[in-house]
């Protein structure tokens, strides 16, 4: 092993993972607010484990003072989608970004791994900026469905227990657990319209809930005490009634007498 201090050398990668976070969550967020529905469902990074690193050095025989180009995983970003389609549409986004360079791709999906792993990795180069200047780091953009990150982590589980040398009869096991898995996507994936629907009636009942509850508050606030306590009630029915529709027309009939409210204070 060289001298070089690890704690100094991973800096860099643990700045970009944490910054490569923050901006995919925040394009999450961008695309919820924009379409109702974002095909990133979350995002995770990890920097590599020293031992991890000096492992995979020595398995691909790659020269201790060439690890930042010749290991291009030890800054890892892993996106999680919902559906096949969206590992594609998420793909496409990061290739569009300035704020980074893709180097290569490697689809694993339609090519996938014999052993059934699938999984779609971008190499991107992302510019971290130090207080000694811009430096330049290699990262790996990991995109899965998260049935396909369930199977990819009881694989690597596996080949730690076995130290990459999996039982023949794990191996099969794990290749069919792959196919079902592929066709638990895939009916998903059938069905993604009814799905995303159901999501989005389900996170436009929270917010308009959200948005009365809030509304009553004020309400207290202007000392309309009467008027907000039988506004609670009838919310209450009709969210025992699951009246989404009842709702809504209370929140309008709620910023009434809001602007009512705020007018007489105002006089």
């Amino acid at each position: 092993m060289d001298g070089r201090d690890w704690g100094k050398f991973l800096l860099p990668y643990q700045q970009a993972v944490e910054e490569l976070k923050v901006k995919l969550k925040s394009l999450r967020s961008e695309l919820k607010a924009r379409d109702e529905y974002a095909p990133i469902e979350f995002v995770t990074g990890r920097v590599k484990r020293i031992s991890s690193i000096l492992e995979k050095a020595r398995r691909l025989s790659v020269p201790l003072d060439h690890i930042e180009l010749g290991i291009e995983d030890i800054a890892g970003i892993r996106i999680m989608c919902q559906f096949v389609d969206d590992i594609y549409r998420v793909a496409e986004l990061i290739r569009q970004r300035k704020d980074l360079v893709l180097v290569y791709e490697k689809d694993y999906i339609t090519n996938f791994k014999d052993s059934g792993y699938r999984s779609y990795h971008l190499i991107v180069e992302y510019p971290v900026q130090t207080s000694l200047g811009s430096k330049p780091v290699l990262a790996e953009i990991q995109i899965r469905t998260l049935g396909m990150n369930f199977w990819a982590t009881i694989e690597h589980s596996l080949n730690y227990k076995y130290r990459d040398q999996l039982p023949e009869h794990v191996k099969e096991r794990l290749r069919k657990a792959a196919e079902a898995a592929t066709q638990l996507d895939l009916e998903m994936s059938s069905i993604r319209q009814e799905i995303v629907e159901a999501q989005q009636d389900f996170e436009e009942s929270s917010i308009i809930v959200h948005k009365v509850l809030n509304e009553i508050q004020e309400l207290y606030f202007f000392r309309r005490v009467r008027e907000a306590a039988q506004f609670q009630i009838r919310f209450n029915e009709l969210w025992e009634q699951d009246d989404v529709w009842g709702i809504k027309e209370l929140s309008a009939e709620i910023q009434s007498a809001l602007d009512r409210a705020g007018k007489s204070g105002h006089e």
